[in-house]
């Protein structure tokens, strides 16, 4: 009898969908690279697309087992008019094509790089891979609305979508054995006594044989009927697996994202700190499920303002740091108690403050921030020499340091880098 086999997998028709995945392992360093070389060359509105990526051809060598000519060999090499031992002389010209660059050549030969597009979730994936939200505690959400099933035995009822193949099949099995057990025995029985009747009576066969053949073979074909008779499987013999739908503890988040929006700030530093929480954004919705991010814009005076204000307002002003960690504390004690929530923020800012408001930044830092979340980030953003709240912070690092960080970044291509280090899982991060 033929056998066929149907695959029903959903891959779709990416039919090399295995042989993509395992190429990109394979070279997972250099698109790493890759793409850390294009988040920091991109516009802010393409931050999250697919791209093209280009591997040199040198990454793309595999190694190669040839058979050596083995034995001993004597070689007589022609000497030269030009060169003695030591001399150095130039590489000659030619070689590698594909580079794109020099001058035209009439020499020399090579190969392109190789060219390869990715899509946009594998391009997040290779920006985000190996990052967490550090010190997060899983707490009950209040609204039950996320579950897991888990197995939980064996149900004699259920849909027929759960149903539990070889338990059922067992179960028929048994079943038919145990009521057509007797009648077995009694047909292999007769089978045997007519055997012996056939082996020990020569034909031609009087009437009271006949008789007897006839009497033995009619039980036999009766029992084979009733053995028949008995269902291959019944719906009693069903059993389907049950799964108990559990209520799945998930952990509650909330981000604060706070900007400084001040005259010192120039627009390429503003765009700067923009990438950086546009990157924090991306970040958290593609790896947690429910989060809050709160943005925060802050000049002399803090205001919540919504996502397109927060990318995209040109409001500015001068600078008092601590309205904005006085705004934040408020909605923290407003909206997101901390024994329910895990609080997390992030600060950018030139460093430059009011000189009057650093003590009032360090009462609240101290006292209510820092003992309220679990991590909190701050980036200096700019080539000049470390300012006021550079200074201050460091000072909080010290008796802040599981749940404080912070890093100086000059321009937009440290910010990438930065960032990944910022938010490494924990026992990653240096």
């Amino acid at each position: 009898m033929s056998s066929y086999i149907v695959d029903r997998r959903l891959n779709s028709k990416n039919k090399s969908t295995v042989n993509r995945q395992r190429f990109l392992k394979r070279y997972r360093k250099q698109i790493r690279k890759a793409v850390s070389d294009a988040v920091n060359e991109r516009k802010l509105e393409d931050m999250e697309n697919g791209d093209s990526i280009s591997i040199p051809k040198k990454d793309l060598s595999e190694p190669v087992f040839s058979h050596g000519k083995g034995g001993n060999q004597n070689i007589v090499h022609p000497g030269n008019k030009d060169f003695v031992v030591g001399d150095r002389f130039k590489r000659p010209e030619g070689g590698e094509g594909g580079s794109g660059e020099g001058e035209a050549s009439d020499s020399g030969e090579g190969e392109d790089e190789f060219v390869f597009q990715i899509s946009q979730e594998e391009f997040l994936e290779f920006m985000f891979e190996d990052l967490a939200l550090p010190n997060m505690i899983k707490l009950q959400l209040s609204t039950d609305d996320s579950f897991s099933y888990k197995r939980a035995g064996i149900s004699e009822v259920g849909s027929p979508n759960q149903v539990n193949v070889v338990r059922s099949l067992r179960s028929a099995q048994a079943r038919r054995i145990a009521l057509g057990g007797k009648k077995r025995r009694k047909r292999r029985e007769l089978r045997e006594e007519l055997a012996e009747f056939l082996e020990a009576t020569p034909k031609p066969y009087d009437e009271e044989q006949k008789k007897k053949k006839l009497l033995l073979e009619d039980e036999i074909a009766s029992l084979t009927a009733r053995l028949d008779a008995l269902p291959y499987i019944d719906e009693f013999d069903l059993k389907f697996n049950l799964r108990v739908k559990i209520p799945q503890p998930s952990p509650k988040a909330v981000m604060f994202c706070v900007l400084d929006v001040s005259g010192s700030m120039t627009q390429e530093i503003k765009d700067t700190a923009k990438r950086f929480f546009y990157l924090l954004y991306l970040f958290l919705h593609r790896s947690y499920e429910k989060i809050d991010v709160v943005f925060i814009r802050h000049h002399t005076k803090a205001e919540e303002v919504s996502e397109e204000d927060f990318f995209y307002s040109r409001e500015t002003g001068g600078t008092v740091v601590s309205s904005a960690l006085e705004l934040m504390n408020e909605i923290i004690k407003e909206r997101y108690p901390a024994d329910q929530w895990n609080i997390y923020g992030a600060q950018a800012s030139d460093g430059d403050n009011w000189q009057n408001d650093t003590a009032k930044c360090h009462e609240l830092m101290t006292q209510q921030i820092l003992p309220a979340v679990q991590y909190f980030t701050y980036i200096e953003i700019g080539e000049q020499d470390p300012q006021e709240l550079w200074r201050l912070y460091t000072d909080l690092k010290e008796s802040f340091s599981d749940s404080f960080a912070l890093s100086k970044v000059r321009n937009n291509s440290e910010i990438f880098p930065v960032f990944r280090e910022l938010f490494k899982k924990e026992g990653l991060r240096t």
